[in-house]
């Protein structure tokens, strides 16, 4: 009978928490332009967005990214981590159960002392009057939601690393072919014009200069199979090769530059749900979330806690009577513990707690702004750039067709050197800068798709935790809150 006394003090102890101390957290007003039609930005709601470029040794490099990149594996542990937060600051608000057993014999100089056995179950639980224990509870879960957005933050922009590795590496394929074929063509005329030389055809000074402009060719393969060894090794890094396999083995090459599909329209209007497809900008609110709860946490501290204790079991003097006749024992009570004098500290933190929150505020403003324009500069930069690349091509194929007039001009001996090689530097730097145009046209749309949140889910969102805040703001609106 006392233990149901006992165990109807505790649900009743339970039932008095209501009261929730601090500000109800309200998603900021900002100033956003009106979107166009998320439908429009479909191409870019696919988990696995880098596919559209129709390359299997891309996909296959994103899913071993995916699988073994460190700095992936260290932001899912960091979830983790958030996780078992939750859980620790879930279990603040729960009862505390412990057993205990003892046994032993005491005395002093004048004698042995008497035996003493004891045997008891004992229940702690502080009631959460003020709300403190649910707003820390409610601090970890935003906290979790914000390491999860921070995942996906990490998730994005290695996809996005390894896509623009990928195609810069393919551009500087292109590019070597280009300088192994120039330099050949510089070798034979090297080889003319020491025959001319040694025949008298040609002075010293315009085998000179096929000469330079052959070893400046060179040199300038040699810097792109130095470049192409730097990205492969930074691809291998960003998949999680080992360093035996870093240092023994070479990415595996897929489809050329020329090859790899282009999207052929993007849209240039905003998505209306920018906010909800960034995960650094659901990370940034996470953060202001979780600063907000702790400003009612902090101001439970001015007011009183109460906890409560109870306790059930046996004592006996002697060990082989413990659980035997009249030995039961129990126990109950409260304290009420109250803050009188703490020196300015509970006032100090409420002000750390708000000036926090202010600090989340800012940050989480400023984030939005540079997604914002991170998406402007990615649409501009996506259109841009493909009439760069288009100028590029019209500027290669003039460059070709007056090299071939001035080889033949050349050949005829109606020009000298001079022209020649003027002519063959153009078209080399065409040629470069029309690679180059390429692989500028596929980052933009890399970095279009991580500036529009790529990778953002339609059915299931960043991860199944996005809707845990939003459900617990409902919960909140039901629940009076004290200003």
């Amino acid at each position: 009978m006392k233990n149901l006394r006992l165990v109807s003090l505790l649900a009743s102890a339970v039932l008095l928490g209501g009261c929730l101390l601090g500000p109800n957290y309200q998603q900021p007003d900002l100033d956003l332009p009106q979107g166009e039609a998320a439908d429009n930005f479909s191409i870019f709601t696919q988990a696995n967005w880098w596919e559209v470029f129709g390359d299997p040794v891309l996909n296959q490099l994103e899913t071993e990214a995916l699988a073994y990149n460190k700095d992936l594996q260290a932001a899912v542990a960091r979830v983790d981590q958030a996780r078992a937060s939750v859980g620790i600051a879930t279990a603040d608000q729960l009862p505390s159960l412990s057993a205990a057993a003892e046994s032993g014999r005491a005395g002093n100089n004048m004698g042995s002392g008497q035996s003493q056995s004891t045997a008891n179950v004992s229940v702690s639980y502080e009631l959460d009057l003020w709300g403190k224990y649910r707003r820390l509870s409610e601090a970890a879960r935003a906290q979790l939601l914000s390491s999860e957005a921070s995942r996906d933050t990490v998730r994005l922009t290695l996809t996005a690393d390894v896509a623009k590795n990928y195609f810069t590496l393919a551009m500087l394929d292109e590019q070597l072919k280009i300088a192994q074929r120039t330099l050949e063509a510089r070798k034979e005329n090297v080889r003319i014009y020491t025959s001319r030389y040694k025949n008298g055809y040609c002075t010293e000074v315009d085998l000179k200069r096929v000469e330079a402009n052959m070893a400046s060719v060179q040199a300038q393969e040699q810097q792109l199979r130095l470049k192409i060894a730097q990205t492969e090794t930074a691809l291998s890094v960003l998949v999680g090769k080992s360093p035996r396999e870093i240092a023994a083995s070479a990415i595996t090459r897929g489809k050329t530059l020329a090859e790899i599909t282009l999207i052929p329209d993007v849209p240039e209007g905003l998505p209306s749900d920018l906010l909800a497809r960034r995960p650094d900008i659901r990370s940034a609110e996470g953060q202001l979330i979780a600063a907000n709860a702790n400003i009612g946490a902090a101001r439970a501290a001015y007011f009183p806690s109460i906890p409560l204790t109870a306790s059930a079991g046996y004592a006996s003097g002697a060990l082989n009577n413990l659980f035997t006749g009249p030995s039961g024992v129990w126990a109950a009570g409260g304290q009420l513990l109250a803050p009188i004098f703490e020196g300015g500290k509970i006032r100090a933190e409420n002000k750390k707690a708000e000036a926090q929150y202010r600090e989340m505020l800012a940050s989480y403003e400023k984030t939005v702004q540079s997604a914002f324009k991170e998406a402007l500069d990615a649409i501009a930069a996506n259109r841009i750039n493909r009439e760069i690349f288009d100028s590029y091509k019209q500027q290669t194929e003039a460059m070709q067709r007056s090299y071939e007039l001035t080889k033949k001009q050349e050949d005829a001996g109606l020009i000298g050197v001079t022209d020649l090689l003027d002519v063959e530097e153009n078209l080399l730097s065409a040629e470069m800068n029309l690679a180059s145009a390429r692989n500028d046209e596929l980052a933009a749309v890399v970095n279009l798709s991580k500036a529009l949140g790529g990778g953002w889910n339609v059915q299931d969102g960043f991860g199944p935790y996005e809707n845990l805040v939003k459900t617990q703001q409902a919960e909140l609106k039901q629940e009076p809150a004290a200003k």
